[in-house]
């Protein structure tokens, strides 16, 4: 299977939703009501729920900028979250770091695994891609299995939230969701210029037909590293964010089930959308957190969730929503 053909049906919404200045007049508006949500919202539901969505959707979002732009399905992607997670850790809690070095520690070791990794797995296309992909989080699983930093099953436990530049205390966790909410927010400003960036347009053209895009002079293969890099490194920062808010880095992190995760939130809020990943993020959290007295039928709830999504809904929540409002989301 070619990447052109894999991607066939990877952003409907975006190819047949075209974007102008009405288009970019309404996102203002998505962003502008956004920030109000994330400022009100802390009032009304649970702080450490909403960090945890909030880790989640940029995990997401950064999934969705590999698979929804640039046609590439990886299997892999908690190798990364999990790594930043275990390094961050490791660094706020061994190394005594400020939380934003800490964070700023395991996002630089995700981007770095992302590139190492990418460079392998952007030799092959389609399926073969997504499998190198999983064998090689597969084998920062192990490596997070035996390594000793890592604290084996018992993970790295207790990490302290410390003081933000030295000075403000992250304890409360009210500030310390003040904090996760401006890394999702740039995060998600950062994702968003990429995607109607000039690189970006390269990479929708890459993605629907990439022997076209070569005949035309790109070097697909540096595109396709390029934004598999940005994708590693977001997805790196959501792990870290995500170790200081719960404390903890787990196998959890890097075991394949995340990369699955990531996958079915994706794909519940509409994949090729720009804010469909939040609000997958969004669902599939909710469901483990007040569907948890269910205890493992949780995961059967979700891929019953999921089959209904993929028959019903195929371009995602988001994605039928935009079509319905005939606007890009």
């Amino acid at each position: 299977m070619s990447s052109a053909a894999a991607s066939t049906d990877a952003s409907p919404i975006a190819r047949t939703l075209p974007e102008g200045k009405d288009a970019k007049a309404f996102h203002r508006l998505v962003f502008v009501v956004i920030a109000v949500l994330l400022a009100v919202l802390p009032f009304i539901l649970y702080p450490v729920f909403l960090m945890k969505v909030l880790c989640f959707a940029l995990f997401a979002l950064a999934f969705n900028l590999l698979l929804g732009y640039g046609g590439l399905l990886s299997f892999g992607h908690a190798a990364y979250f999990g790594m930043a997670s275990y390094v961050t850790a490791y660094a706020a809690k061994n190394w005594g770091l400020t939380p934003e070095l800490a964070i700023l520690g395991g996002t630089v070791v995700a981007a770095l695994l992302g590139l190492v990794f990418g460079a392998l797995a952007i030799r092959r296309q389609g399926i073969y891609f997504s499998m190198i992909t999983l064998a090689l989080a597969q084998m920062v699983f192990f490596f997070s299995l035996q390594a000793k930093f890592t604290g084996g099953e018992d993970g790295i436990q207790a990490v302290p939230r410390g003081n933000l530049f030295g000075v403000i205390s992250l304890a409360d966790d009210r500030v310390l969701y003040a904090l996760v909410a401006v890394i999702f927010f740039l995060g998600l400003l950062l994702i968003y210029r990429i995607i109607h960036s000039p690189f970006g347009q390269v990479l929708k053209a890459i993605r629907d037909n990439e022997p076209r895009a070569i005949s035309l002079g790109y070097r697909a293969n540096q595109y396709k590293l390029a934004v598999f890099v940005l994708s590693t490194t977001l997805a790196g920062l959501a792990g870290s964010t995500k170790a200081i808010v719960f404390q903890l880095a787990s196998l959890t992190d890097v075991h394949w089930s995340m990369s699955g995760e990531v996958v079915l939130m994706t794909l519940v809020g509409g994949m090729g959308t720009v804010f469909g990943p939040i609000l997958g993020s969004f669902v599939i959290i909710a469901m483990e957190n007040y569907l948890a007295q269910f205890g493992a039928w949780v995961t059967i709830i979700q891929g019953f969730v999921f089959v209904i999504c993929v028959l019903v809904f195929r371009e995602g929540i988001l994605g039928l929503v935009a079509r319905m409002l005939k606007r890009p989301l």
